[in-house]
């Protein structure tokens, strides 16, 4: 009954700096007591008061209930294992956040796509409708970020640069883009660039666009190609290309079939990514999936219907902090509204009046032909398709397997909308082009390549991106209605406005039941185009359609910050050197920097006087400071009076 008088009293000691003499003396107790009813920033304040007030306001039990108070998460819910303290985990989350733009960048112009980091994290690249892949310098030493090269690709007949990649010792670039041909088609083409001088080294086609490309090893990069069989059936052939020619091409292949890999009803392989499964002995992130079941379920059962409502927490500045600790701690380019990128399905030229006519519903039997016609194609399937190893996936973080290469594709069977992940292993004797040039031989009767693993996301796949570890899939999806059945490949159901993320473990290959959700998108299935998210250390983050881009926590799967722009954020993508700092890609023309909030008074505070690194001068400096403090001769360092 005396809290709210005393309450009273602390708050007049802190917010009017009334001297801590005049307060009478209370208990430890006491002041904990109190300090359990005011926010964070008042606690961090009230520390700074007085020693007794800094120890208790270090409190763990009472940062312990802050956190969980203030961020919402279910106390089921464990802290994060490498935390060492609920103080320094509550900092984390709000002072390690890259939500506040430092910087504009609007060199392009023309809605930008995507954006990636060097694996050093020295550089990044950006991709746009204006044709251009700009290169850009993020360690000047006033901290801003510089552009240093822009090379256009008009002059190769493109429409627009859409994707770009880092090899793994960042000496060449990866370049995807829309190549556009004759009668207004359009398939896509690779090119890479050095880093060295900027040359352009080769080109690659690339058909559907969607498919990206990726880079498999330092010199060694993955396209597609496409073959239709029928109006529903096609194949889609996977390829590794060396990224340049040299004196050996003339006795070595430079480009090697993959895999050939059956499509049916309209579906095709799109957006390859190469995953290096290194037996996950060490993974980056540890993430208790069944305690944040657990939580959920109680979440529900006590009547929190609204769970995907975004949290988002104030992650401004933090003055309220003692500043002791600051320190050390589309088919073609003529898309409408410009913003609109369909992922339609690739069907060939000659076949697209029949189609129209059955989008339309204006041709009767063809919903017979087209059952008849995947029943065939899938009875060929089975007799000519290669058998998967069973054992290929199987104990990939078991003690003592070996590591493992896998390439990740989405596909589909119901529909050409592409709602599978595909799975299948590269083996060691794939990595290069030498060898014969169709790869592994086959028997006369083996005619495709079957998946090693399928897992099936019941909806739009519009993103995916690898956790640095690479053992952890992120999957933006916007979802079918729940138990719909889709009777035509060509009417796929409709698709949310949420976006859903998900978690796909590749060691298990399990999704983790438990999407993060926020942002969201609203163009229409036959018009959604891909959302590029990126994956850090701690955090996820992913653009929206809501001119917004998104920060999760990945442990706790809470909401973080949001990144405003005027118009969608297509791409997103973290500093693999340092997770404070965020870029952010928008159909505004921008690029957005973002950094943490520690990382922005850092920049802000004047620098320390550096240390002495002589220790002779260090010490003779501190005897110096002695003497002169007990009133003795002054000697300099040199040792004359």
């Amino acid at each position: 009954m005396y809290i709210c008088p005393l309450l009273e009293e602390v708050n007049i000691a802190i917010w009017q700096d009334v001297r801590m003499e005049d307060v009478p003396a209370l208990p430890d107790s006491l002041v904990l007591e109190i300090f359990h009813h005011l926010p964070h920033n008042a606690v961090l304040k009230a520390g700074l008061t007085c020693h007794q007030w800094l120890a208790v306001s270090r409190d763990e039990f009472l940062w312990r209930e802050l956190f969980y108070s203030y961020y919402r998460i279910p106390r089921s819910v464990p802290r994060h294992p490498a935390a060492v303290s609920w103080y320094r985990e509550f900092k984390r989350l709000y002072d390690c956040i890259p939500c506040v733009e430092v910087q504009t960048l609007k060199e392009h112009h023309d809605q930008v796509l995507h954006l990636a980091f060097s694996h050093r994290g020295h550089r990044f690249s950006s991709c746009s409708k204006d044709c251009t892949v700009k290169l850009w310098d993020t360690e000047r030493p006033d901290g801003t970020i510089a552009l240093v090269h822009s090379s256009s690709m008009r002059d190769f007949n493109w429409g627009y640069t859409q994707f770009s990649q880092f090899n793994a010792d960042d000496t060449l670039l990866l370049v995807s883009g829309v190549y556009l041909g004759p009668h207004h088609s359009s398939s896509g083409e690779i090119a890479v660039i050095s880093l060295e001088n900027y040359t352009l080294l080769s080109r690659v086609r690339n058909k559907p666009y969607d498919v990206f490309g990726c880079w498999l090893n330092e010199t060694h990069l993955i396209s597609g190609n496409l073959h239709w069989i029928g109006n529903m059936t096609s194949c889609s052939v996977l390829w590794l290309n060396k990224a340049f020619q040299d004196v050996e091409s003339e006795n070595v292949n430079v480009v090697k079939r993959l895999f050939k890999i059956q499509n049916i009803n309209a579906s095709t392989i799109r957006t390859v990514m190469v995953a290096h499964c290194r037996r996950h002995d060490t993974p980056d992130l540890l993430l208790d999936y069944e305690a944040q079941s657990q939580a959920r379920a109680l979440a529900q059962q006590a009547g929190h219907k609204n769970q995907h409502q975004p949290l988002l927490f104030d992650l401004g500045g933090t003055d309220s902090e003692e500043e002791e600790e600051g320190c050390d701690e589309e088919e073609d380019e003529q898309q409408p509204h410009g913003g609109v990128r369909p992922l339609a399905a690739h069907v060939p030229q000659l076949k697209l009046a029949p189609l129209e006519r059955v989008i339309q519903g204006r041709c009767s039997g063809v919903t017979e032909e087209r059952e008849l016609e995947t029943k065939v194609a899938m009875l060929m399937g089975q007799s000519h398709t290669k058998a998967s190893d069973p054992s290929s996936l199987s104990n990939c973080g078991a003690e003592g397997s070996e590591d493992k290469t896998y390439l990740l594709f989405t596909t589909g069977s119901l529909t050409y909308s592409p709602h599978q992940i595909g799975i299948k292993r590269i083996m060691p004797d794939q990595m290069t082009t030498c060898g014969p040039v169709l790869g592994e031989e086959r028997s006369s009767d083996e005619f495709f390549d079957s998946l090693d693993h399928v897992i099936d996301i019941h909806g739009h796949i519009i993103g995916m991106g690898l956790s640095p570890d690479h053992r952890y899939l992120y999957v933006n999806s916007r979802a079918w209605p729940a138990n719909c059945v889709i009777s035509d490949p060509m009417s796929p159901p409709p698709i949310a406005e949420e976006i859903d993320l998900h978690v796909i473990d590749l060691k298990s290959l399990r999704e983790e039941r438990r999407s993060l959700r926020a942002h969201r998108a609203f163009t229409p299935n036959d018009e959604c185009f891909f959302i590029f998210l990126d994956v850090s250390r701690d955090f996820v983050a992913s653009g929206a359609e809501d001119k917004h881009g998104y920060i999760w926590d990945r442990h706790y799967n809470i909401c973080l910050a949001k990144l405003q722009h005027t118009d969608v954020v297509n791409s997103v993508a973290f500093s693999p050197a340092d997770q404070e700092l965020l870029l952010s890609a928008s159909d505004d023309s921008t690029i957005k920097v973002w950094r943490s909030p520690r990382m922005v008074r850092l920049a802000q505070s004047p620098s320390r006087p550096m240390r002495p690194r002589n220790i002779l001068a260090s010490l003779l400096s501190r005897r110096t400071s002695n003497l002169n403090t007990n009133g003795n001769v002054n000697i300099n360092i040199n040792g004359k009076p």
